[in-house]
C-alpha cells in the first residue's frame, strides 16, 4: 500500500476582494513514481478545479512551475513526492508578484532584470550575413553556455535573503547574466560599463554571501563563482578608478 500524503496547499486570489489567505488541505494516495506536478494536476482534476499553478514544459526546462516546497524553493515536475514528509505544505515563491495559490508572475520581473542589465552582445559591428562564421574557443563557448543554462524558474530568486528584503535587489539571476556577458568575446563593454550596470548595492554589492541561490537552482548553475568572479573584477575596477582620481 503507498501513503496517504497530505497536502497543505496556499490559496488566494488578490483580484477577487472577498478572497483571505489561508491553506487548504488535500489528500491523495501516493503513487509510484508520482512528482508534485502529477499531485497538483489531480487534486485539480479531481478535487478542486479553482486550484492555480503554473506549468509548461513538465520535464525542468521552462521553469514554470517553481513554488515553495516545504519552505525550500524547487521545481514541482521534478520532485518526487517519495522524496518527501507524508505532509507537505506547498507555497507560492516570494518576491515575484503573486497572481493567485502557486501562480506567481516571474515573466514580468525577469524581463525587467533583462533589460536592467542589458542582456544582449554590445557590438558595433555591422551584420554581414554572408560573411564567415566567427569561431569561437571550445573551451570558452562551454563556459558561457553553462551560464546559458538559466532557466528563468526564479527559485534562486525567492531564496535570496536580500531580493526578500529589498525589492531594488538584481539577484543571482541578473548576476549571472551580467557574468555570461564578460566571458563572452563579441561584447564590447567595458569594465567601467559594467561596473556602472552592477557595481552597486543593488548588484554585485548587496549580495550577502549565504550562498541560498546556488542550493536550489535546479539546473545546479555555479552562481557562487559567478558572484565571486563579478565581485573581484569590479572591486579591482572601483580600485582602478579611485587611483585614476588620485593621480589626477
Amino acid at each position: 500500500m503507498g501513503r496517504r500524503l497530505k497536502f497543505n496547499i496556499f490559496r488566494y486570489n488578490p483580484n477577487d476582494s472577498n478572497s483571505v489567505p489561508h491553506t487548504d488541505t488535500f489528500y491523495l494516495d501516493e503513487t509510484e513514481s508520482m512528482t508534485l506536478y502529477i499531485a497538483l494536476s489531480q487534486i485539480r482534476e479531481e478535487q478542486d478545479p479553482s486550484l492555480q499553478f503554473d506549468f509548461c514544459c513538465r520535464a525542468g526546462i521552462c521553469g514554470a512551475c517553481a513554488m515553495m516546497i516545504n519552505g525550500r524553493p524547487d521545481l514541482a515536475c521534478k520532485t518526487l513526492t517519495k522524496e518527501l514528509p507524508e505532509e507537505i505544505t506547498l507555497m507560492p515563491l516570494p518576491v515575484f508578484k503573486l497572481i493567485g495559490d502557486l501562480s506567481v508572475d516571474t515573466g514580468t520581473w525577469f524581463r525587467d532584470m533583462n533589460e536592467k542589465v542589458e542582456s544582449w552582445v554590445h557590438t558595433d559591428k555591422t551584420f554581414d550575413p554572408t560573411a564567415e562564421e566567427e569561431k569561437m574557443d571550445n573551451v570558452l563557448a562551454e563556459e558561457i553556455y553553462e551560464l546559458d543554462r538559466c532557466i528563468e524558474c526564479g527559485c534562486c530568486v525567492g531564496a535570496c535573503g536580500t531580493a526578500n528584503m529589498r525589492q531594488d535587489f538584481m539577484g543571482a539571476a541578473a548576476l549571472n547574466r551580467i557574468a555570461r556577458f564578460t566571458l563572452d568575446p563579441r561584447d564590447q563593454r567595458t569594465e567601467k560599463e559594467y561596473f556602472e550596470v552592477v557595481g552597486t548595492d543593488e548588484g554585485i554589492f548587496g549580495c550577502m554571501g549565504l550562498l541560498g541561490c546556488e542550493d536550489v537552482c535546479p539546473k545546479d548553475l555555479p552562481l557562487q563563482d559567478q558572484l565571486g568572479n563579478l565581485r573581484r573584477k569590479m572591486g579591482w575596477s572601483a580600485i582602478k578608478h579611485l587611483f585614476q582620481i588620485i593621480r589626477a
